[in-house]
């Protein structure tokens, strides 16, 4: 027979996968911001370089 009433754990399992799943966005958020970060720092420095060899 399946039982009745309260889920163990139900509310504490809930509230881990909401923390895990906002630091998995956390992580992601700051990956995505550091590799643009580079891309801009890539791209002044390519900039730069071009200029100069033109010179």
């Amino acid at each position: 027979m399946a039982k009745k009433g309260k889920i163990k754990n139900g509310n504490n399992k809930a509230k881990h996968s909401k923390l895990m799943a906002q630091k998995k966005n956390k992580l992601k958020k700051e990956a995505e911001l550091r590799k643009a970060k580079l891309k801009a720092i890539n791209a002044r420095v390519n900039d730069a370089t071009i200029s100069e060899a033109s010179n």
